[in-house]
Protein backbone atom coordinates (compact mmCIF):
# COMPACT_ATOMS: atom_id res chain seq x y z
CA UNK A 1 0.00 0.00 0.00
CA UNK A 2 2.79 2.43 0.88
CA UNK A 3 4.66 1.55 -2.31
CA UNK A 4 1.57 2.34 -4.39
CA UNK A 5 1.10 5.62 -2.54
CA UNK A 6 4.69 6.62 -3.27
CA UNK A 7 4.31 5.71 -6.93
CA UNK A 8 1.11 7.76 -7.10
CA UNK A 9 2.95 10.80 -5.72
CA UNK A 10 5.39 10.61 -8.63
CA UNK A 11 2.55 10.16 -11.11
CA UNK A 12 0.51 13.06 -9.72
CA UNK A 13 3.53 15.36 -9.78
CA UNK A 14 4.42 14.39 -13.34
CA UNK A 15 0.79 14.78 -14.49
CA UNK A 16 0.59 18.33 -13.09
CA UNK A 17 3.87 19.34 -14.71
CA UNK A 18 2.67 17.88 -18.02
CA UNK A 19 -0.59 19.82 -17.76
CA UNK A 20 1.29 23.04 -16.97
CA UNK A 21 3.87 22.68 -19.74
CA UNK A 22 1.83 24.46 -22.40
CA UNK A 23 -0.36 26.69 -20.26
CA UNK A 24 2.44 28.18 -18.13
CA UNK A 25 5.25 28.27 -20.70
CA UNK A 26 4.32 31.75 -22.07
CA UNK A 27 4.22 33.37 -18.62
CA UNK A 28 7.44 31.61 -17.58
CA UNK A 29 9.02 33.04 -20.75
CA UNK A 30 7.75 36.49 -19.75
CA UNK A 31 9.17 36.03 -16.25
CA UNK A 32 12.52 34.98 -17.71
CA UNK A 33 12.61 38.03 -19.97
CA UNK A 34 11.80 40.33 -17.05
CA UNK A 35 14.62 38.86 -14.96
CA UNK A 36 17.04 38.95 -17.89
CA UNK A 37 16.26 42.59 -18.68
CA UNK A 38 16.90 43.52 -15.07
CA UNK A 39 20.22 41.78 -14.52
CA UNK A 40 21.64 42.78 -17.92
CA UNK A 41 20.57 46.38 -17.33
CA UNK A 42 22.43 46.72 -14.05
CA UNK A 43 19.57 45.61 -11.84
CA UNK A 44 19.14 42.72 -9.43
CA UNK A 45 16.60 40.17 -8.32
CA UNK A 46 15.30 40.18 -4.73
CA UNK A 47 13.53 36.93 -3.81
CA UNK A 48 11.34 35.96 -0.87
CA UNK A 49 8.75 33.51 0.43
CA UNK A 50 7.82 31.64 3.61
CA UNK A 51 8.76 28.16 4.77
CA UNK A 52 9.56 25.90 1.84
CA UNK A 53 9.12 28.90 -0.45
CA UNK A 54 11.86 30.69 1.50
CA UNK A 55 14.18 27.79 0.74
CA UNK A 56 13.24 28.02 -2.94
CA UNK A 57 13.98 31.76 -2.90
CA UNK A 58 17.44 31.05 -1.49
CA UNK A 59 18.02 28.28 -4.03
CA UNK A 60 17.22 30.71 -6.85
CA UNK A 61 19.62 33.36 -5.51
CA UNK A 62 22.36 30.75 -5.15
CA UNK A 63 21.89 29.68 -8.77
CA UNK A 64 22.22 33.27 -9.95
CA UNK A 65 25.18 34.41 -7.86
CA UNK A 66 26.89 31.04 -8.34
CA UNK A 67 25.71 29.11 -11.34
CA UNK A 68 22.82 26.98 -12.53
CA UNK A 69 24.42 24.41 -14.85
CA UNK A 70 27.06 26.26 -16.86
CA UNK A 71 29.89 28.63 -16.03
CA UNK A 72 29.01 32.29 -16.58
CA UNK A 73 29.61 35.68 -14.95
CA UNK A 74 27.90 36.25 -11.61
CA UNK A 75 24.37 37.65 -11.73
CA UNK A 76 22.97 39.94 -9.04
CA UNK A 77 20.40 38.22 -6.85
CA UNK A 78 19.69 38.38 -3.14
CA UNK A 79 17.35 36.32 -0.99
CA UNK A 80 15.43 38.36 1.60
CA UNK A 81 14.90 35.20 3.65
CA UNK A 82 18.54 34.48 4.49
CA UNK A 83 19.64 37.02 7.13
CA UNK A 84 18.20 35.88 10.46
CA UNK A 85 19.40 39.00 12.29
CA UNK A 86 17.51 41.25 9.87
CA UNK A 87 14.42 39.02 9.86
CA UNK A 88 14.15 38.68 13.63
CA UNK A 89 15.09 42.30 14.25
CA UNK A 90 12.33 43.60 11.97
CA UNK A 91 9.80 41.11 13.36
CA UNK A 92 10.68 42.12 16.92
CA UNK A 93 10.87 45.89 16.43
CA UNK A 94 8.00 46.26 13.98
CA UNK A 95 5.84 43.36 12.82
CA UNK A 96 6.39 40.02 11.11
CA UNK A 97 4.41 41.34 8.15
CA UNK A 98 7.19 43.89 7.56
CA UNK A 99 10.13 41.47 7.29
CA UNK A 100 10.28 41.58 3.48
CA UNK A 101 8.76 44.98 2.75
CA UNK A 102 11.34 46.91 4.74
CA UNK A 103 14.14 45.04 3.01
CA UNK A 104 12.66 45.81 -0.39
CA UNK A 105 12.46 49.51 0.46
CA UNK A 106 16.04 49.46 1.72
CA UNK A 107 17.57 47.49 -1.15
CA UNK A 108 15.24 47.77 -4.14
CA UNK A 109 15.55 50.27 -6.97
CA UNK A 110 13.72 50.97 -10.20
CA UNK A 111 14.75 48.34 -12.72
CA UNK A 112 15.08 45.58 -10.13
CA UNK A 113 12.83 42.53 -9.99
CA UNK A 114 11.07 41.21 -6.91
CA UNK A 115 10.55 37.45 -7.18
CA UNK A 116 7.94 36.25 -4.68
CA UNK A 117 6.71 32.73 -3.98
CA UNK A 118 3.45 31.97 -2.20
CA UNK A 119 1.43 28.79 -2.67
CA UNK A 120 -1.74 30.49 -1.41
CA UNK A 121 -1.12 34.02 -2.64
CA UNK A 122 -2.34 35.29 0.73
CA UNK A 123 0.89 35.67 2.74
CA UNK A 124 0.74 39.09 4.39
CA UNK A 125 4.50 39.64 4.45
CA UNK A 126 4.82 38.71 0.78
CA UNK A 127 2.01 41.08 -0.18
CA UNK A 128 3.75 43.84 1.80
CA UNK A 129 6.90 43.15 -0.22
CA UNK A 130 4.89 43.55 -3.46
CA UNK A 131 3.55 46.90 -2.22
CA UNK A 132 7.10 48.04 -1.45
CA UNK A 133 8.33 46.90 -4.86
CA UNK A 134 5.63 48.91 -6.58
CA UNK A 135 6.67 51.96 -4.57
CA UNK A 136 10.20 51.45 -5.92
CA UNK A 137 8.98 50.98 -9.52
CA UNK A 138 10.21 47.40 -9.56
CA UNK A 139 8.76 44.60 -11.66
CA UNK A 140 7.20 41.75 -9.66
CA UNK A 141 7.40 38.12 -10.73
CA UNK A 142 4.93 36.17 -8.58
CA UNK A 143 4.83 32.39 -8.33
CA UNK A 144 1.50 31.42 -6.81
CA UNK A 145 -0.96 28.53 -6.71
CA UNK A 146 -4.69 27.82 -6.73
CA UNK A 147 -6.26 31.04 -8.01
CA UNK A 148 -3.48 33.43 -7.05
CA UNK A 149 -5.11 34.72 -3.88
CA UNK A 150 -5.07 38.40 -2.91
CA UNK A 151 -1.51 38.69 -4.17
CA UNK A 152 -2.64 38.02 -7.72
CA UNK A 153 -5.13 40.89 -7.47
CA UNK A 154 -2.36 43.31 -6.46
CA UNK A 155 -0.24 42.78 -9.54
CA UNK A 156 0.14 45.39 -12.27
CA UNK A 157 0.08 44.88 -16.01
CA UNK A 158 3.88 45.13 -16.03
CA UNK A 159 4.19 42.30 -13.49
CA UNK A 160 4.20 38.57 -14.26
CA UNK A 161 2.21 35.91 -12.40
CA UNK A 162 2.93 32.20 -12.77
CA UNK A 163 -0.10 30.62 -11.12
CA UNK A 164 -0.03 26.83 -10.72
CA UNK A 165 -3.60 25.49 -11.09
CA UNK A 166 -3.60 23.26 -8.02
CA UNK A 167 -4.57 23.49 -4.35
CA UNK A 168 -2.03 21.16 -2.74
CA UNK A 169 1.04 23.07 -1.48
CA UNK A 170 3.43 20.18 -2.19
CA UNK A 171 2.35 19.94 -5.84
CA UNK A 172 2.48 23.72 -6.27
CA UNK A 173 5.99 23.87 -4.81
CA UNK A 174 7.18 21.14 -7.15
CA UNK A 175 6.06 23.18 -10.13
CA UNK A 176 7.53 26.35 -8.59
CA UNK A 177 10.91 24.63 -8.46
CA UNK A 178 10.53 23.69 -12.12
CA UNK A 179 9.66 27.28 -12.99
CA UNK A 180 12.72 28.60 -11.16
CA UNK A 181 14.89 26.11 -13.01
CA UNK A 182 13.33 27.23 -16.31
CA UNK A 183 14.08 30.86 -15.50
CA UNK A 184 17.70 30.04 -14.64
CA UNK A 185 18.08 27.93 -17.77
CA UNK A 186 16.38 30.55 -19.94
CA UNK A 187 18.64 33.34 -18.70
CA UNK A 188 21.71 31.18 -19.28
CA UNK A 189 20.51 30.29 -22.79
CA UNK A 190 20.04 33.96 -23.64
CA UNK A 191 23.43 34.94 -22.25
CA UNK A 192 25.50 31.95 -23.36
CA UNK A 193 23.55 30.48 -26.25
CA UNK A 194 22.06 27.02 -26.32
CA UNK A 195 24.31 24.26 -24.92
CA UNK A 196 25.90 21.87 -27.40
CA UNK A 197 24.85 18.81 -25.39
CA UNK A 198 21.27 17.77 -24.58
CA UNK A 199 19.92 18.99 -21.24
CA UNK A 200 20.53 15.67 -19.53
CA UNK A 201 24.18 15.67 -20.59
CA UNK A 202 25.22 19.15 -19.45
CA UNK A 203 27.58 19.50 -16.51
CA UNK A 204 26.13 19.19 -13.05
CA UNK A 205 26.99 21.61 -10.22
Amino acid sequence: MLLQRIQQQFIDSADLKYQCAQSLAPVVEAATNAVLASVTGGGKVLSCGNGASAAAAQHFAASFVGRYERERPELAAFSLTADTAVLTGIANDFDARAIFGRQVRALGQAGDVLLVLSTTGNSANVMAAVEAAHERDMTVVALTGARGGRLGQMLRDTDVQVCVPHDMPARILEVHHMVLHCICDGVDAQLLGLPDAPLNETENP
